[in-house]
């Protein structure tokens, strides 16, 4: 069987699914970034997820202390006045609350200015829900490829640390393999999966195992979503509830960097799942994390937490860094 389509877009830098690409302003500037290549949105639902600002909320801290920054919030505007050694995120967030047509619409706007639709920058549209629902996602988004001027692709979150009742579809094989089943035998657009951090050997083992004898349906891995379970205190818990979140920003790096490298030794090990392409994520803020990515085999390399700490200007950073050598 023929592999699927591949990501194809230069340069191959990006940003992850996060808070910071929720709303139309948000995706807007990230169009408008000169030096990424294809643009995320946040992950949706077909119908949208209950959004809740007292309880869905993220907030900054020193990687080196532990120390949280001034504030939380819960939307794409970051607190205010966070220091600029609180580098690091935490967050309760749930799904974007914009439903996947609202995405789509969204897109098909930021299409009718010119100077954005000439950018030919690949959208990957993030979503998630049953293995039923994705599958209606994946089914809505071909029917609207044509419609705009930007290559669409697909990226499945299956690793949301925060979803109480719902644990990640990824940390369990079987699960992981009903979503995989649901997807096209032949794909027309690419489809990725949204990995959460693996710690132990069996747990790449599972991955891997359940996507070896549906090879044909996925073209890339994003590796990898944050780290949850994690707790940041001051005098007391800074997020709503128990003050647990899921973490990002530098310290996820040496994780994500050795699960992205594991990932992409196990698929060329596996002779069926060599096609499929990586997209780093997790702790990248300049050149030598860029870098450090495509060392071990990345395809393209995604930021979140730094583009929610310094704005779009993060990917010029990194540019710059690289002299504009991206490989």
């Amino acid at each position: 069987m023929a592999p699927p389509p591949k990501l194809s877009f230069h340069p191959p830098l990006l940003n992850s699914a996060c808070p910071w690409a929720t709303g139309i302003e948000d995706l807007r500037q990230l169009l408008q970034c000169p030096s990424t290549g294809a643009v995320t949105t946040r992950t949706s639902l077909l119908r949208g997820f209950k959004h809740d600002d007292a309880a869905h909320r993220y907030l900054f801290f020193d990687p080196s202390t532990g120390k949280p920054g001034f504030g939380t919030s819960s939307n794409s505007e970051p607190p205010e006045s966070s220091p600029l050694f609180a580098s690091a995120s935490l967050n309760s967030l749930g799904y974007s609350p914009h439903t996947l047509n609202e995405y789509l619409d969204m897109i098909r706007e930021l299409a009718r200015d010119p100077e954005l639709s000439e950018t030919g920058k690949t959208f990957i549209i993030s979503v998630t829900g049953s293995a039923a629902d994705v599958r209606e996602c994946y089914d809505i988004i071909v029917l609207a490829a044509p419609s705009v001027p930007f290559p669409l692709a697909v990226e499945i979150n299956l690793s949301c640390p925060n979803i109480p009742g719902a644990p990640p579809p990824a940390y369990d094989g079987a699960a992981l393999t009903r979503y995989l089943e649901a997807l096209p035998e032949q794909p027309s657009i690419p489809i990725g999966v949204k990995a959460p951090p693996y710690t132990y050997h069996a747990q790449f083992v599972m991955f891997i195992d359940a996507l070896k004898p549906l090879a044909s349906r996925i073209s890339f891995v994003t590796s990898t979503n944050t780290l949850g379970s994690c707790l940041v205190l001051d005098e007391s818990t800074q997020l709503p509830g128990l003050g647990f979140g899921g973490m990002a920003g530098p310290p996820l790096h040496p994780l994500a960097l050795g699960n992205a490298a594991t990932i992409r030794r196990m698929l060329d090990e596996a002779e069926t799942l060599n096609h499929i392409q990586v997209i780093g994520v997790g702790g990248v803020g300049d050149g030598d994390g860029y870098r450090r990515f495509k060392k071990v085999g990345a395809y393209a390399v995604a930021a979140g937490t730094a583009l929610g700490k310094h704005g779009t200007g993060v990917f010029q950073k990194i540019e710059e860094d690289l002299q504009s050598v991206w490989e």
